[in-house]
Formats: structure tokens, sequence, C-alpha cells
């Protein structure tokens, strides 16, 4: 049996993509995966898959049972609790509160132009590079930022306590 964590892309977040998580949790264990548990109204699931599915497979899966629920794609990210591990311990920013640092998981490998496209009103923050990863620090919240990062546009960003909490539940298996 395998743990993954699943971040899904645009659910719950601004009044677009509503997906109860009740619904979310059901399509997993209808799609063939058990335990599945989330973690907030923002697309954050902890699943097992009984099979040999690696990440990839678990990842089409769900996005077909999502696709046919929502009437359109719906972008979805696996990693393993290991990787989300080593994201927690690759923070470059150890020193700043969990809710001030983003991580932006990427669905492939991160682009070497990745901080040479980043475009911005300076804020103060920083963006770092990691694997399938961008780290983020936002001093003064995202919310207000007006930061730019082409790179990013196909992940989907979950703050540094998420990132924690999500280790920690797919740790429990």
């Amino acid at each position: 049996m395998s743990t993954y964590v699943v971040l899904l892309r645009a659910v719950n977040v601004g009044g677009t993509g509503k997906l109860p998580m009740a619904d979310l949790r059901r399509l997993a264990e209808d799609a063939g995966f058990t335990g599945a548990r989330t973690y907030i109204a923002s697309g954050n699931l902890v699943l097992e898959s009984d099979d040999d599915a690696d990440a990839v497979a678990v990842g089409r899966t769900l996005e077909r049972a999502l696709a046919a629920y929502a009437g359109k794609p719906v972008g979805v990210l696996v990693r393993t609790p290991a990787e989300v591990r080593r994201v927690l311990a690759d923070n470059p920013f150890p020193g700043e509160p969990g809710n001030r640092v983003a991580v932006i998981f990427l669905p492939g490998p991160t682009p070497s132009d990745a901080l040479d496209t980043v475009s911005r009103a300076d804020d103060g923050e920083e963006v770092r590079v990691g694997d399938r990863v961008l780290y983020v620090h936002y001093p003064h919240g995202m919310g207000r930022s007006k930061l730019r990062m082409p790179a990013a546009a196909a992940g989907t960003a979950r703050n540094l306590n998420t990132v924690a909490k999500l280790a920690e539940l797919s740790a429990e298996r």
C-alpha cells in the first residue's frame, strides 16, 4: 500500500471551482483509493493506493474522476510523503512564519529560467527554486503581492503551515 498527498489546482479559491471536501473524499474512494482524508477546503487530500500505481497513475485516475464530476479539467498534482517532507526540509526561509512562505508545487521539473521570468512590483518578496517547487517569501502577505511567475502558471500554492500539516497527515499512514 502506498500513501500519496494530492494537491488540486484552483479549488475553493475566490469562489471558483467549488468542490465540497466530502465529495472529493467520495470521488477518491469511488476511484479505488482508500483512507481518503482532506485538509481544509482548498483541495488537499491524503490517500492510499492498494495497487502498484505510482504518483502519475494516481494523478491521472483522479483527473478523470474530477473532470467527470466538474465537467471540466481539474489540475491534480501528486507527491509522496517523502517528497513533501523534503520540501519542508529544503525550505530556504526557515526563520520566516509559515503563513508568509508559500510553496508552489509544479507539475514537472522547475524550468531553468524560473527566476529570470519573475516580474514584480517589489514588495520585498523573495523567490527560490526547489525540486519541482518554487518557494516564495511574502513578507507582507500573499494577498497584496504583485509578483508574477510564469513558471508557476500550472502549479498550485500552499503555505508552509499547510505543507507541514500534509506531511504530518501522510506520516500517520
